[in-house]
């Protein structure tokens, strides 16, 4: 299988009071009818973001609905995630049909949970992160188990961060790049690396790199990771410029590790970067973010987090951690998923 996730926004609606749930329902219809879905998928999307956004509303008043497009072997999937910093609830019991905090008929999440490909969630004190994937229904292929949430300062439609993930039969490689500053000058630069990472993303790192900076030279520059997992020899390759921080996170040892980054901007000055290889990371998760997003956080303050979906932890990272100052992009990738 070889498939590409491209760079893309995050597309957020607010949901505050219950007028916005229409627009919410309406909106993401249209993006899954814009993809193909047809008029039984795309209900079963407005179904499952009516519920989504309801649940916001009970039980914390106000969120977000993420919205954003997934690639396919064929065609393209829809990803919502019902974003809160409520009280939380019992992630269990409200799965339950019957079950109801709100006085409703108690069918929400159960029904969510029924017409989604994919759902998961993260629920406690600081809020809830729903996420509901959907595809064509006769999309029998297996679930992408990446998660990404990109956003640019101020709401911006120019956005200095970039990522790609690529996926084929040598395993994965994938990219994330800071462009110096923010606006339409550095996502010119983030453009620019991009294009030229898409020409061999499986290309060895260090030459990786090398086109990337010649591909930015001219332009701001910024800051690049480039890591690739082979899960034939269980290794993975990592090298960055700048300060887009990397994380290799073990589910069964409990541990975490952060990949060292060389000092320089790519596309202006950096000394010949070295990559890094480590061994025996199947099982583990990859977290790639730029420094839109502070690096005090710790997966281990969020018991069963590392359990979730990637997209759950991207999004959960993003609305606790996110400096408000600067684009910032997560990237979470499962280092077991299936890649071929």
């Amino acid at each position: 299988m070889d498939l590409t996730f491209p760079s893309s926004i995050t597309q957020v609606l607010l949901i505050e009071d219950s007028s916005q749930i229409g627009h919410a329902r309406r909106t993401a219809q249209k993006l899954a009818e814009r993809l193909g879905f047809d008029d039984a998928d795309a209900g079963r999307v407005a179904l499952v973001v009516t519920e989504l956004c309801s649940n916001i509303l009970k039980h914390a008043s106000h969120g977000e609905l993420h919205l954003r497009t997934l690639p396919r072997p064929e065609g393209q999937g829809l990803e919502a995630i019902a974003v809160d910093r409520g009280n939380g609830f019992d992630v269990h019991a409200c799965l339950t049909d019957g079950y109801s905090t709100g006085g409703t008929q108690g069918i929400g999440l159960g029904a969510v949970a029924r017409q989604a490909e994919v759902f998961d969630v993260h629920a406690d004190s600081r809020g809830a992160v729903l996420l509901a994937r959907f595809f064509c229904r006769g999309d029998k292929a297996r679930d992408l188990a990446v998660g990404v949430t990109q956003h640019s300062l101020h709401n911006d439609p120019a956005c200095g961060d970039a990522f790609q993930v690529n996926i084929g039969e040598q395993g994965i490689s994938a990219l994330v790049i800071d462009g110096l500053g923010h606006g339409e000058d550095a996502e010119r630069a983030a453009r620019a690396g991009v294009r030229a990472f898409a020409l061999a993303p499986f290309a060895s790192p260090t030459l990786l790199m090398d086109d990337l900076h010649q591909a930015m030279t001219g332009s701001r520059g910024g800051a690049v990771a480039v890591a690739q997992f082979n899960p034939g020899a269980d290794r993975l390759a990592f090298i960055g410029i700048g300060n887009i921080g990397a994380s290799l996170l073990s589910r069964s040892h409990d541990r975490s590790r952060g990949l060292a980054s060389h000092p320089g901007i790519v596309g202006a000055q950096f000394r010949k970067a070295q990559s890094f290889d480590y061994a025996q990371v199947s099982g583990h998760i990859l977290i790639l973010y730029s420094d839109g997003l502070q690096s005090r956080w710790n997966l281990h303050d969020y018991p069963g987090l590392i359990f979730r979906h990637p997209a759950v932890i991207a999004t959960v990272l993003h609305r606790d951690f996110c400096r408000g100052r600067d684009d910032v992009t997560v990237l979470v990738i499962d280092l077991e998923m299936p890649h071929a």
